[in-house]
């Protein structure tokens, strides 16, 4: 069992950036993919990013790219997602997610998830 546990959310000004963490217990996260998620109330959870076992391999949302950054620091058994210029429309509730050996970004292909944070982007 992989616990997740997300930390980093608030309440930021559209512009602003928020550095969201995912720190992982109960196993080792350097064997598996990290992704995060982002979900409004009434709509589909939303892939933001994924990250590979090695950070290798980042990928991302056509609609953060070139504004959020994911990374990983196995030793530290940590994930991050770091956001920048963030607009009102990032806001929503935030989750990290495992993927034993490889990543996604389909929601259903991961093993493991946190219980998310909130990001509000205030115009």
């Amino acid at each position: 069992q992989v616990q997740l546990v997300e930390s980093g959310g608030g309440l930021v000004q559209a512009g602003g950036s928020l550095r969201l963490s995912c720190a992982a217990s109960g196993r080792t996260i350097s064997t598996y993919g990290v992704g995060w998620f982002r979900q409004d109330p009434g709509k589909e959870r939303e892939f933001v990013a994924s990250i590979s076992r090695t950070g290798a391999t980042p990928y991302y949302a056509d609609s953060v790219k070139g504004r959020f950054t994911i990374s990983r620091d196995n030793a530290k058994n940590t994930g991050y997602l770091q956001m920048n210029s963030l607009k009102p429309e990032d806001t929503a509730v935030y989750y990290c997610a495992a993927r034993f050996w490889l990543t996604s970004s389909v929601a259903s292909e991961y093993d493991y998830w946190g219980q998310g944070t909130q990001v509000t982007v205030a115009s």
